[in-house]
């Protein structure tokens, strides 16, 4: 198969504000202007393009998993507790503080300025089956 997702958009209350919360959790490169838009870069040259959205208009909530290595979980993780950032096990928020071991990898999940609900994984859903 030769289909490969290459980027997406990113509503954001503050473009920078949001863009460079992702990158500094992630010690990702710092964003890049590309048009109206702040492009983080992952893996495989996908980007996340950030797009400000105009005043007084809401942003809908999106939910964007990353696949992270357990040294990289271990950093990010680091960075959202050092930070004080609220985090939970799992997706409605109930054991928060915590992380989850699905699939026998670490999983958590919170939210970027803008209130989109970011996840970090380190096996992917389904791998511990079978």
């Amino acid at each position: 198969m030769t289909i490969t997702f290459n980027h997406t958009i990113v509503a954001a209350f503050d473009r920078e504000e949001s863009a460079y919360f992702l990158t500094d959790l992630f010690g990702l490169p710092a964003p890049k202007p590309f048009g109206h838009f702040l492009a983080v870069e992952l893996n495989h040259g996908v980007t996340l393009d950030y797009a400000q959205v105009p005043d007084g208009d809401d942003i809908r909530p999106q939910h964007y998993a990353f696949l992270v290595s357990e040294d990289e979980f271990d950093a990010i993780y680091g960075r959202i507790r050092e930070r004080g950032i609220r985090h939970w096990a799992d997706p409605r928020g109930i054991h928060e503080g915590r992380i989850n071991h699905n699939d026998g990898g670490r999983g958590v999940y919170f939210q970027d300025p803008a209130g989109h609900y970011l996840e970090i994984i380190t096996r992917p859903y389904g791998s511990g089956r079978g």
